[in-house]
């Protein structure tokens, strides 16, 4: 079986970096093209050496539509607003899209001046892009062509919430999502924000009532949030710590039931620990798995969900092969890590 020719576009980033070092390790999935327009002529091992073993003679090249032409499979690492000026060409060109930035995500393209600052170029193309969470939106993703991949925050909220939503454990409103996110979340782009002084010894809040992510949780969880987002000292990781009132008809619930609810939800999923052990971002650091776990506080009438997740792996680079595999017809635990690293 010949290895599928695959690009990612704007490879110099974290995400793109990731998912450069996640298919060097798969076994049917072949980079042949890494775009990066400010580094277009480097080699690949001169800016990341991590990936130098196996991009030794790789160097980035210009974004140019015709370059991704023909190639089975083309991930989008770019920053928000550029994959759709993009996608219009790549449609009819190459196999498939998977899009790792916001741009495809929401399926009300109203949203997007609201969330995003600015209308969106491409709102013919948002109902055909599928939305990239295998485990709530798998049987959509079987041979999908367009693929939005979840961003991070959104992953870690929806995999902990949308099964006691969607079960009436919890109430569809009210729901409050109190995350922290290490700095990679940031992006590879050097500012004040993220410098080592800056972050070190420090734990902040932003985006307060205002974050991107927020439409994307509500149309994920299918619940009304309030999201907010906090940096962390670290390097990966994503907590999520979601609070809910219980639902209409909930009766007396226990942590028993709640747990019971999202293990039942999970069950066999290749990629999701219910236990309940309280998550860790260490557990999931370098793995493609999410950790959750939840509680009923008998005494306030509060459910807890929490979700652990490596931000650049299963919120990004990982769940973007989970998706292609799906869409290819393979195996979906190909080439991804199920196991994190320690210490």
């Amino acid at each position: 079986m010949l290895r599928m020719r695959v690009g990612v576009v704007g490879a110099s980033g974290y995400t793109g970096a990731e998912l450069l070092r996640l298919c060097a390790g798969h076994p049917e999935l072949d980079v042949v093209v890494a775009t990066a327009a400010s580094r277009a002529g480097e080699r690949v091992a001169d800016h990341t050496p991590s990936l130098a073993a196996d991009y030794g003679s790789l160097a980035y090249s210009n974004l140019d539509a015709q370059v991704l032409r023909g190639l089975d499979l083309v991930f989008l690492c770019l920053p928000h607003g550029e994959s759709q000026r993009l996608v219009p060409d790549l449609v009819d060109a190459v196999g498939a899209v998977v899009d790792l930035a916001a741009d495809f995500r929401l399926k009300d393209p109203a949203l997007y001046p609201q969330w995003y600052g600015a209308a969106h170029e491409a709102p013919d193309l948002l109902a055909r892009f599928v939305y990239g969470l295998p485990e709530l939106c798998r049987e959509e993703l079987r041979g999908a062509r367009l693929v939005a991949v979840p961003g991070c925050y959104p992953t870690a909220a929806a995999l902990a919430l949308a099964p006691l939503v969607q079960a009436g454990a919890i109430a569809a409103s009210g729901i409050v999502v109190d995350a922290a996110s290490g700095v990679s979340g940031a992006g590879r782009s050097p500012g004040d924000r993220v410098h080592f002084g800056a972050v070190a010894s420090d734990f902040s809040a932003y985006g307060v009532l205002t974050h991107r992510h927020t439409p994307e949780i509500e149309q994920a969880v299918g619940a009304q949030v309030l999201f907010t987002p906090h940096l962390a000292p670290m390097v990966r990781g994503i907590l999520a710590t979601c609070y809910a009132r219980p639902g209409p008809g909930a009766g007396s619930l226990a942590t028993a039931d709640v747990l019971g609810i999202l293990a039942d939800r999970y069950a066999g999923e290749a990629f999701v620990v219910v236990d309940e052990r309280l998550p860790s971002t260490k557990a999931a650091a370098g793995s493609n798995c999410a950790h959750l776990s939840a509680r009923v506080d008998r005494r306030t009438g509060w459910v807890l969900a929490m979700a652990a997740i490596d931000n650049l792996v299963k919120g990004a680079s990982g769940q973007a092969v989970q998706c292609a595999n799906l869409v290819l017809g393979l195996p979906e635990e190909t080439g991804l890590p199920r196991s994190g690293l320690y210490p």
